[in-house]
Parts: structure tokens; C-alpha cells; sequence
């Protein structure tokens, strides 16, 4: 049986799609798996050195503005849609794909819009509480609509009726334990507050997070990790800007990236993050309770709608960065720790909120369309 899977993007999208195909090698292990993705983005990289041959087709979305750079972009987008069709049917002819699975990003549209169209079954599966653009579309058309949240349903007209299954978290989130990676990354006995905007950074929780350190002798009080991101490096200078020298504090650790997810995730006691769906699978799975701080410059606005479905079980607290600020951060971070039964309520209700069978899940429903 051969098995084509599209993503693209984003870790977001990609990492839950190797998940699933590590799933249905280990069931099947003669199954053919070929990824479809973009040669300059995350997929290029870690699919084959996962093992998976990757075809690429040159794919990228639209802006919403209208600045002469961004109608540039556009019409090279327009151009890039118009020449995929040609080049993701020869993928499908040369393939022969028993069955086609999207899991997001610009490319996942046109290849599971031309699997449907040429005879081939097919499933998609959304990541977010509020579903995109493509995948609305797409819902009409595939035999199989998979989602994280059941939150998601009510924004989608399904051809079948959709499958909640959750998303597919990493296994060595699962198995890292918690107090273990406490003594591994040094930190002593105070909360250990983790923080972090994602690979690029967010310049908001930066600036929120270093107030909030800054003031009210936070730094005294916890211990913080902190993830700035590519375009934070500026982040240790803007502290020390503030009166605080983070090289004369061990409680306090800046990194430009968190390589080492499982073991920062599993020790941390509050999480300061933005709300994309991978991240918080990641903290239900380990029954985090997290501060989340949706980014306002995605899609429809998703982010804000993954953080309510939490925050609407009690299961996180939210401030839209519109409202964020170091007093405000800081407070939160301070309320949340300074009540347990609190702190462990919310915990509770993430993890009851989690799917940790996602990738199998997926892989039943992938071999039920085979069949």
C-alpha cells in the first residue's frame, strides 16, 4: 500500500504528520510513505532525515495587506497555484498513492484537492479550533475530516462526519520525568516559569516577560527559562537595561531556542506561550497549566479560538496581547503559583483534555480508507 502525506510550513504541521507516518511503518512496515512539501521550509529538512522521501512543489499563501510588496508576493502565489496543479498530478500519477492524508500548510490544499479529484481517498486533518480557509474547502470534498478539538466541528460542512483524534504529541514528551529534568537543567526548588513565542520569537511576551521579571522582585521569587527566539536576541541587554544582570542569577536561563523540549516542558510548573495547536496538545499531554497570549497575526484570528477552547475548561488562563503587559503577565504568573489547589485544578483539566493516542487513532482511520 503506498501512502502520500502532505505538509508543509511549520513544525506545527509537519511534526504530527512524520508522528503519524512513524505509526504506519511501525504497523506496517512494507507501506510505501512519500511527504509532500516545499523545498525551503522546515519539511526539506526533517522529513528526510526522518527517513521519508519528500517531493517539493514551490507553494506559498496570501497576504491580507496591500502594500506593493505584498501585492508582489500575491501574484507570485497566484502564479505558484496556477503551476501546482500540473506538477502535483505527476506526484500523484507517478506515485500511485493508495490513499492521501493533509495535515496543513500551503501545499496540503492542492495536493489533497487533486488526490480527491483523480479517484484517490482521502482525509485531512485540523490542527486548530477554528479551521482555515483551505480546509473548509476541503471538508466538502474528502472522505475523512480528523480534528484536534471538537470545537472545530461546528466551523466545518463535512462530506462524512469528522473524527475528533486529537494531535499527535512527540513520544519523549510522554515519558519525561518532570522532577528528572529539574536536577538535569539545574534550576532549585522555587516554580520554574517557562517561557517562550516560538522559533522566531514574539516581541510582546519578550517585553512582558522582562517587566515582569524586573518588577516586584519576581526574580527572587521563581525560577524562569526563557526562550527568545530568533529575532530576540536583544533580550539579555533590555534586562540589564531594566536593573537586572541575568548573568548574576541562576534561577534565571535565556536561550535563543529550546532544543530540549521534553525535558523544559516535563520541569516547568507555569508556561508562558503563544496558543498554535501543537503547542497546547504538548500541554495537555503533560497536564501543564499555561498562561497563553494568542498571537493576533494568524489566520481568522485561530490561535485565540485554541486558547478559549482551554480556557472555557479551565484548563488555561489567556490575555490577548492587546492587553498584555509586564504588570499584567506578571500578576497572572503570580496568582497562578501562589495557589495550588488552583495550579492543579488547571493542570488536571488540561490533561483530561488530552489525546495520547492521536497518531494511532489517525492510522485507523488512514487504514480504513485503504481498505
Amino acid at each position: 500500500m503506498k501512502v502520500l502525506i502532505a505538509a508543509g510550513g511549520t513544525g506545527g504541521h509537519v511534526n504530527p504528520a512524520l508522528a503519524v507516518a512513524g505509526e504506519i511503518k511501525k504497523r506496517h512496515p512494507d507501506w510505501e510513505i512519500c511527504f509532500v512539501g516545499t523545498p525551503d521550509r522546515i519539511e526539506s529538512k526533517i522529513v528526510p532525515e526522518a527517513g521519508f522521501p519528500l517531493k517539493t512543489i514551490e507553494m506559498s499563501g496570501f497576504k491580507r495587506g496591500f502594500s506593493p510588496a505584498e501585492i508582489k508576493a500575491n501574484i507570485k502565489t497566484v502564479t505558484r497555484l496556477l503551476k501546482s496543479s500540473g506538477a502535483v498530478k505527476k506526484i500523484i500519477n507517478d506515485f500511485q498513492p493508495d490513499v492521501a492524508v493533509g495535515f496543513g500548510g500551503y501545499v496540503s490544499g492542492p495536493v489533497i484537492r487533486m488526490a480527491a479529484k483523480m479517484g484517490v481517498p482521502t482525509a485531512i486533518h485540523e490542527q486548530n479550533a477554528y479551521p482555515g480557509v483551505t480546509n473548509k474547502a476541503l471538508a466538502e470534498k474528502v472522505d475523512a475530516v480528523m480534528l484536534t478539538v471538537e470545537d472545530a466541528k461546528k466551523h466545518l460542512k463535512c462530506k462524512n462526519e469528522p473524527i475528533i483524534t486529537g494531535l499527535p504529541v512527540r513520544g519523549e514528551l510522554l515519558e519525561a520525568d518532570g522532577e528528572i529534568s529539574r536536577v538535569e537543567l539545574g534550576f532549585d526548588e522555587r516554580p520554574i516559569v517557562l517561557c517562550m513565542g516560538g522559533s522566531l520569537g514574539a516581541r510582546a511576551i519578550n517585553e512582558a516577560i522582562i517587566d515582569a521579571i524586573a518588577y516586584d522582585k519576581r526574580r527572587e521569587k521563581y525560577n524562569f527559562l526563557i526562550a527568545t527566539g530568533q529575532y530576540g536576541l536583544w533580550v539579555p541587554d533590555k534586562m540589564r537595561e531594566k536593573g537586572v544582570e541575568p548573568d548574576n542569577y541562576k534561577n534565571i536561563e535565556i536561550r535563543t531556542y529550546i532544543s530540549d523540549m521534553a525535558r523544559c516542558l516535563s520541569a516547568a510548573d507555569v508556561v508562558v506561550c503563544r496558543a498554535g495547536a501543537s503547542s497546547l496538545s504538548e500541554f495537555e499531554a503533560l497536564g501543564k497549566p499555561s498562561i497563553l497570549i494568542p498571537s493576533p497575526n494568524v489566520t481568522e484570528n485561530h490561535q485565540f479560538h485554541n486558547a478559549m477552547a482551554l480556557v472555557n475548561n479551565n484548563a488555561a488562563v489567556i490575555i490577548e496581547e492587546k492587553d498584555l503587559d509586564g504588570k499584567k503577565l506578571g500578576e497572572a504568573i503570580d496568582n497562578l503559583l501562589a495557589d495550588k489547589n488552583r495550579l492543579k485544578e488547571i493542570g488536571e483539566n488540561a490533561r483530561k483534555m488530552a489525546v495520547t493516542d492521536s497518531a494511532s487513532r489517525i492510522c485507523d482511520i488512514v487504514e480504513g480508507l485503504v481498505k
